[in-house]
């Protein structure tokens, strides 16, 4: 072979090893399909419902924390975090379709529930001497404001910018029996310090109650990687409201010291949860509302502080409510598919729940939930997410 053609074939290998070189660095530098890819498809997800459109919103931070959300019921869908590799994890129990929302079997994946969160009594409360009915849907009491409250609306929707989102809706005068012309607005804020942020705003043109929260499956394992029990949980409350074996409040609040309600040390959600207890019993595991004893963060109640014990996840809860409604996901029975494509499997997500207490239109001792004409319902949660 000549010196001309060996000259030749060894350039050609130089730049060839050259230009491979170079790709290789833009790979690195580059984002990859997976990596850019939406955890939910918003085409997949928006569909009608009710002859209205239920459409897919998505907030997203500075550090690439994303939380996606619908109109539907007001609703947290996901909500993408990394964990302490710095890998995203999506803590939230949610479905990949809005139509996979309008069950009655599982309603409360994550929505906005009122007009009045939690359960009252037999269905029913007075105002003035006046009694009002409302649907008793969970046994012989409502829960969460009857079989079509504000899980089951179709919000309007304003995505303000990239970090924002705007909801609103006004319940008719009597809807599910509760009185007024009752508007809300439920705005859900990303910031870039990790913080998911839901304020809640109300007004009525007649004497009601209302307490309104969020009711998000979490599992800061990611959804569908097992159980929760092993997650370590934080309650900044010394008393709960113990209930009958209908999970309506006796009346009483209670010291959770010596009792397997006893949160105020870290310990696993799992650690008591079998033990012989007759609040246990009544709940099939934990159903009750905290009373929060007001270790205050920036002006707000330091309600929470829960650790996935696999992701070193950390979601601490801030709120204005006076209580905390922590369920272990005891009814939990694979029934629903979740986005990944896992079950919804006995206690493989649990609820913290910033509220007034159960009850209340019926408890003259519990903190009021009245909203009059002319006066503003106001509150704020706020969930914070770090690593260990």
């Amino acid at each position: 072979m000549n010196k001309k053609l060996i000259n030749l074939i060894l350039g050609c290998a130089l730049l060839a090893l050259l230009s491979c070189q170079q790709g290789t660095k833009q790979d690195k530098t580059s984002p990859s399909p997976t990596a850019s890819k939406e955890l939910v498809d918003s085409a997949q997800f928006n569909e009608d419902i009710d002859g209205k459109a239920a459409r897919l919103f998505i907030l997203k931070n500075a550090k690439g924390a994303t939380a996606y959300l619908t109109n539907f019921g007001a609703r947290l869908v996901g909500l993408v975090v990394p964990n302490k590799d710095g890998a995203m994890t999506d803590v939230v129990l949610g479905f990949s379709k809005a139509s996979l929302y309008n069950n009655p079997e599982e309603p409360y994946f994550g929505p906005i529930v009122g007009p009045f969160g939690n359960r009252i009594a037999n269905g029913k409360f007075s105002i003035d001497g006046e009694q009002y009915m409302t649907p008793t849907n969970n046994g012989k009491n409502t829960l969460h404001g009857g079989f079509k409250g504000l899980h089951f609306a179709n919000w309007e929707a304003e995505q303000t910018d990239e970090k924002r989102v705007v909801f609103s809706h006004t319940l008719p005068d009597r809807y599910e029996g509760f009185p007024g012309n009752i508007k809300i607005e439920v705005i859900y804020s990303l910031s870039d310090h990790g913080e998911l942020t839901i304020a809640y705003h109300a007004t009525t043109d007649k004497k009601t109650v209302i307490n309104l929260t969020n009711h998000a499956y979490f599992n800061l394992n990611g959804e569908g990687s097992g159980s929760i029990t092993n997650h370590k949980l934080t309650l900044f409350a010394d008393q709960i409201t113990p209930v009958d074996s209908t999970l309506i409040p006796t009346g009483a609040i209670s010291s959770v010291k010596g009792t397997p309600f006893d949160f105020t040390s870290a310990k696993s959600i799992g650690k008591d949860i079998e033990v012989a207890n007759e609040q246990l019993t009544f709940g099939k595991g934990y159903d009750h509302n905290f009373v929060l004893n007001g270790t205050k963060v920036d002006g707000l109640n330091h309600a929470a502080k829960v650790v996935g014990d696999q992701s070193g996840i950390v979601m601490d809860i801030y709120t204005e409510e006076p209580g905390i409604q922590f369920y272990s996901g005891n009814f939990m029975a694979e029934k629903v598919t979740l986005k990944n494509g896992n079950k919804d499997s006995f206690r493989t997500g649990f609820c913290l729940e910033p509220q007034h207490f159960p009850d209340s239109p019926n408890q003259p001792n519990f903190p009021s939930t009245i909203l009059n004409p002319g006066d503003s319902y106001s509150t704020k949660s706020v969930y914070k997410f770090s690593v260990q």
